[in-house]
């Protein structure tokens, strides 16, 4: 099945040859890729595809003639750019066709997908001029502009407005009979399926070159319209755009880099996993390949985790979305699971971690920026107009949590935790979850920090006696011999326990007891011990084992997941990352990197064919063990994959990390590395860190020493004076 057409294309037709083949090797399918035949290539074939930062190029050679096309999205404006080139390497003159297609929305999801008798007979679309106009949902004199629109920078040879015309009967999208006869219907729509296809006609003499800008937009005002079609005539505008869109991604990276023995980390730390925890920022998991974008916004606790990837780089990014996630929060403590990006409204509950993961998102915005007073800020509640400190809904998040605990003095479940498919509450309302005990007392603990900061010592006194208790009834009650249990379930039997048939262990508890400090060291080796000897793979580590046969109502919606999908047993790179993490705060660096390079995407490339997602972007989850297709990616770009694993990387295992005092230099890497050099902007200036190891150890920092200056401990201070600090390491 073709899952992965965009509906978009160029077609190029040799009209001498009556044969035709497209741009981007999809949907003609020709074989574009060069072959060898009897000792000797065939030449005048090839093709490559190349992804950069916000854009794409697919360059390919058919019968001599050489097509380039790159597709970028302006900064600051609803449009797509396609920067197309194309030139003649044969030895004699050719004469092409150029046929573009784009398939057009029905502005309208829901009733696209279920009231076609009404959709298929609204839809217009129209050519002026060197454009095609889809008119669809315009209506200005009622207030409804719904309006998009697809020109060439050339002047048009013939047009097509209606897919079933340009098709043709019983054809697809691999041979249009618009394409194959060489000649545009000049079709308009008027119900049915809109498109928009401009056929452009070039002679080129042998070695002669053309450039085309097709513009594909949408917009309110069909006069703003054409004033961008207008610019994007002349190419040099094309061109200073997609140089201005370089220049910014180029300033984005400046604020992090690190250079290491190994590429592939150097590839996924300085790029890729930056660019991905951006667009993860930008769009949560509202709208991707995997999610429609219809029916789910933005989700409050993977809101506030994306804000880690890219707090370093857009402070006041990450501010703006903290206020707006304050503002779903209820008077109560707890908060809404999701909001929608237009309306910052938000929808659903239940979720017993999701208002802690605030102290996460505040505390790392705080340690970034040195911006104290921002928890004397107020935001308002989503269920009143009512205006708080932040410090006070940070208060009243752990408050809420901390306040609604089972037989156990464990918090409630709710309808879950961070796993979603963990639905354990009954009829007895009495489900229990472990780990977000052991989440509240890292919450509890990061509150005590930012209370003493404001001098609010009564609170500090709580929240410290709050954590204490709660380490103490974990560990009392949630210690199953070897590691932690997860839960206990509605009638208080446990879940992921060595009692259990299925679903023994569960990496989350046994991270998070490292994590946030409730085990001992001889707990904390033990339990991590077990990780690495029951969950660990050659994949990466399973988030469960062994997992669920058959659904269980007592224990959730994980059970209709096939054994080694997603939560069932499925390698999670979004929990991932609390593994490296942990191994990490125990000094095991060999492990710890060993658990990172299972599931970054550089390190998988040799396995492509087994991996099956992007090679430059984490997925939610990898198959695991149990699964036939055991190391196959899925869901991929929008999940906490990518900030998680970016702050193992940086903050754990290369080691730098902020903190409220200044900038900690922690690394924790294999024996074998020599030294590495990080570029870090912190705080308004620039602090160039070299750490050496020579002798090979895996953690530890001996001496510090800043502008040639030693100093006590592992934290450099910042100095906000716009200046390049020189940092130098010496571990052991």
């Amino acid at each position: 099945m073709p899952a992965d057409r965009p509906g978009r294309y160029i077609y190029i037709r040799d009209d001498s040859k009556d044969e035709f083949w497209s741009a981007t090797w999809q949907p003609v399918l020709k074989p574009l890729a060069e072959k060898k035949g009897q000792g000797s290539r065939v030449r005048g074939q090839g093709y490559e595809c190349r992804h950069g930062m916000s854009y794409t190029t697919i360059k390919s050679e058919y019968d001599n003639i050489v097509a380039e096309t790159t597709y970028f999205v302006p900064l600051k404006e609803n449009l797509e750019v396609w920067l197309f080139s194309i030139k003649n390497n044969s030895k004699k003159k050719r004469s092409l066709a150029i046929f573009t297609y784009v398939e057009f929305c029905l502005w309208h999801a829901i009733m696209d997908m279920t009231d076609f008798q009404y959709t298929l007979n609204i839809s217009k679309a129209v050519n002026e001029k060197d454009a095609v106009y889809h008119l669809t949902g315009y209506f200005p004199n009622v207030g409804r502009n719904d309006f998009a629109y697809f020109a060439s920078s050339e002047k048009i040879k013939g047009f097509d407005c209606d897919r079933e015309t340009f098709i043709g009967p019983y054809n697809s999208e691999a041979n249009p009979l618009a394409v194959s006869r060489g000649k545009s219907f000049n079709s308009i729509n008027s119900g049915g399926n809109p498109i928009a296809s401009l056929c452009n006609r070039i002679t080129l003499k042998p070695a002669e070159g053309k450039q085309f800008v097709f513009i594909l937009g949408t917009s309110d005002d069909k006069k703003e319209a054409d004033k961008f079609i207008g610019k994007y005539k002349d190419i040099k505008n094309a061109e200073n755009e997609f140089a201005a869109l370089r220049e910014y991604w180029t300033k984005y990276f400046e604020n992090y880099a690190a250079k290491t023995p190994d590429e592939n980390v150097n590839l996924m730390v300085n790029t890729w996993n930056q660019y991905q925890c951006r667009t993860t920022f930008n769009w949560s998991r509202s709208a991707s390949y995997y999610e429609s974008g219809i029916g789910r916004g933005m989700g409050f606790r993977d809101s506030n985790q994306d804000t880690l990837g890219v707090v370093h780089a857009i402070p006041d990014k990450v501010k703006a979305r903290i206020k707006e996630l304050l503002a779903n929060q209820f008077e109560n403590g707890s908060s809404h699971h999701q909001f929608f990006p237009l309306t910052k409204k938000g929808e659903k509950g239940g979720y017993s971690d999701d208002p802690l993961w605030l102290i996460l998102s505040v505390s790392g915005y705080i340690k970034e920026t040195g911006n104290v007073d921002f928890l004397r800020e107020t935001a308002p509640f989503t269920d009143s107009p009512h205006e708080e400190e932040v410090f006070e809904h940070l208060k009243r998040a752990i408050d809420y949590v901390a306040g609604s605990l089972g037989p156990h003095g464990l918090p409630l479940i709710g309808f879950a935790d961070w796993n979603d498919c963990l639905n354990l509450m009954g009829k007895n309302k009495a489900a229990e979850s472990v780990w977000v005990g052991q989440f509240l007392v890292w919450a509890a603990r990061e509150v005590v920090k930012l209370s003493k900061t404001l001098s609010k010592n009564d609170d500090a006194k709580r929240y410290t006696k709050l954590a204490s208790d709660m380490k103490d009834r974990i560990n009392s009650l949630a210690w199953d011999g070897d590691w932690y249990i997860r839960a206990f379930d509605d009638d208080g039997n446990p879940v992921g326990s060595s009692k259990n048939n299925e679903g023994k262990i569960d990496l989350l508890t046994q991270a998070w007891a490292v994590i946030s400090g409730i085990s001992d060291d001889k707990r904390s080796v033990r339990c991590m011990d077990m990780v690495k000897r029951h969950l660990a793979s050659r994949h990466g580590v399973m988030l469960i084992t062994p997992p669920y046969t058959t659904y269980d109502p007592k224990i959730g919606a994980v059970g209709t997941f096939a054994p080694g999908l997603k939560e069932n047993g499925g390698i999670f790179c979004h929990a991932n990352p609390w593994a490296m993490i942990a191994e990490a705060i125990l000094g095991r660096g060999a492990q710890a990197f060993d658990y990172y390079r299972k599931i970054a995407p550089a390190f998988r490339n040799e396995i492509a064919d087994i991996h099956q997602t992007e090679p430059y972007v984490y997925s939610q989850y990898i198959a695991g063990s149990a699964h036939p297709a055991f190391g196959r990616g899925r869901n991929s770009w929008l999940t906490g994959s990518a900030a998680w694993n970016l702050v193992a990387i940086t903050q754990y295992l290369l080691g730098v990390r902020a903190d409220y005092e200044g900038l900690v230099v922690d690394p924790c890497v294999p024996a074998h590395w020599k030294n590495f050099k990080i570029r870090r902007v912190f705080r308004d200036a620039i602090y160039d860190i070299e750490v050496k190891n020579p002798k090979r150890v895996s953690k530890g920092v001996k001496d510090l020493v800043v502008d040639g200056k030693r100093i006590d401990g592992n934290i450099v201070p910042p100095f906000k004076d716009k200046r390049t600090h020189k940092v130098e390491a010496k571990m052991g």
